[in-house]
């Protein structure tokens, strides 16, 4: 009896470890977020959308670090870069002063953050460390942001950085770390360039 007991029990083993084999994933996505870095990190690929294949115009708003209320119809009629980031994502902070630079640069882009974390001193905290400017929308509470976003091209990864056109639509999105800035201008100016 105790070896029979013994078999089966060695068997479970065995199949319990062949089923969990087998959920294993090489999918990115698994991959960041089984590497103990506790967030899930895009690879730095970029998309970019063709004028004539984007979907419409995404609506989104909510209080900012600013101490505003943002709403997306403010910021049509130029291109948008919509990051989202938080304060305790490595990438975030490689990439964060940047986008500061950038926006500093860029004076016909609007530049709008979204934190999908933090509280508000946290998120201000980071803001005056990088010397971030524009405003970024809380995201915390209720994700509405994130969710204006997923019928389109969803910020699958944090950080992500996503373009919208001068009509508000998703032109581009570049999952995880802005890899090159030099990227990211090319992508706002081709979208400049078919407006």
């Amino acid at each position: 009896m105790r070896l029979n007991r013994m078999l089966a029990m060695c068997g479970a083993v065995a199949m319990t470890t062949a089923l969990l084999a087998g959920c294993a994933s090489s999918d990115g996505l698994a991959a960041g977020y089984g590497s103990g870095q506790g967030y899930v990190s895009g690879d730095g690929a970029y998309l970019e959308i063709p004028a004539a294949d984007r979907a419409e115009q995404i609506v989104f708003g909510g209080a900012t670090t600013h101490g505003t209320v943002l709403d997306s119809a403010e910021l049509l009629g130029e291109v948008t870069v919509v990051n989202f980031w938080y304060a305790g994502c490595p990438p975030c902070r490689i990439e964060a002063p940047e986008l500061a630079r950038l926006q500093a640069e860029l004076d016909d882009v609007n530049f709008v953050g979204v934190n999908t974390y933090d509280t508000i001193e946290v998120a201000q905290a980071f803001e005056r460390e990088f010397g971030i400017e524009y405003p970024s929308i809380l995201d915390v509470a209720d994700g509405a942001v994130q969710l204006a976003f997923a019928g389109s091209v969803a910020p699958n990864a944090v950080p992500t950085t996503i373009i919208l056109d001068p009509e508000g639509r998703v032109a581009g999105r570049i999952s995880g770390i802005i890899r090159d800035p030099k990227i990211l201008v090319e992508m706002i100016e081709t979208v400049q360039a078919d407006s």
